[in-house]
Parts: structure tokens; sequence; C-alpha cells
């Protein structure tokens, strides 16, 4: 029996370029999302894309991993605070997602910088997101300890 099953669902209208879709997501938290190929590849307009919902995946995902490596470790942070940002690139004449950049600050009292990055390892190594693209997109972690 599998941890969580989520969904979402799109509906989209017309063709790519002048087309419309709209996304929602199976507990309703989402809300209903517009989503454009312009919106994806141009100006975001307060619509969403693919990896604007990859970036936010991403980064919730690895800041769950980091809370509870460092839980773990007997030295839990007061705050974490993780930023992705994804690419959307042109290789080989197709759109391909080819990195996420994460930038994690964290106020963790009683842990210093090398023992944070260690923290950092390991949460990258159990994140599910991570996991899930790794190998097939460049992922790179900066990391900051904030006193």
């Amino acid at each position: 029996m599998p941890i969580a099953l989520r969904e979402a669902e799109i509906l989209w209208d017309g063709p790519l370029a002048g087309g419309t879709g709209t996304l929602s997501s199976g507990s309703g938290a989402l809300g209903q999302l517009d989503v454009t190929w312009a919106s994806r590849t141009e100006r975001p307009d307060g619509k969403t894309s693919p990896e604007e919902l990859i970036a936010a995946a991403h980064a919730s995902c690895f800041a769950m991993a980091l809370a509870l490596v460092l839980g773990e470790n007997h030295t839990p942070p007061k705050r974490l605070t993780v930023n992705a940002a994804c690419t959307l690139d042109e290789v080989d004449s197709a759109p391909r997602i080819t990195t996420i950049e994460l930038t994690v600050r964290a106020h963790v009292p009683g842990l210093e910088q090398a023992g944070f990055e260690q923290q950092v390892g390991r949460a990258g190594d159990l994140c599910p997101v991570s996991n899930a693209l790794r190998g097939n997109v460049e992922i790179s972690v900066r990391s900051e300890l904030e006193q």
C-alpha cells in the first residue's frame, strides 16, 4: 500500500500557442489555476506553469526532508526557507527542464555550518522529489546557515 496518492487534472482548450488550460488538484488546495504556453515561456501574467509547480513541489519536499534530518540530528530548525528555480531550456530543438537550483536558508540553533552542510546533503539523498528528478535534471543546492 502506498504512503500517499495525490491527483491533479487539467482541462485544455485549443491548440498549444493560443490554447488555455485550467489545472485543479484532487485536494482542492490549488483551486483553479490557469495555464498557457505564453505563461510558461514568456510572462506568467498571474498564470502558472509545469515548471513553477515542479519548483513548488521540490522546495516543499526538500524543506520537509531537511526538517526531518535536522530533527533526527537533535538540532531541529527554528525556520527553513527553500527557494527552487526550475529552468526550461531548449535541448536538441525541444523544450526540456534542464536544471533546478535550490537555495536553502535556515536558522538552526546549536548547529555549525559544517554540520548543517552534512544535514543538507542527507536531505538531498532523502527528498523524494530530488530522487525523482535526479539523473534527468541537474540539481544544485546552495545553503546558508543564519545566526
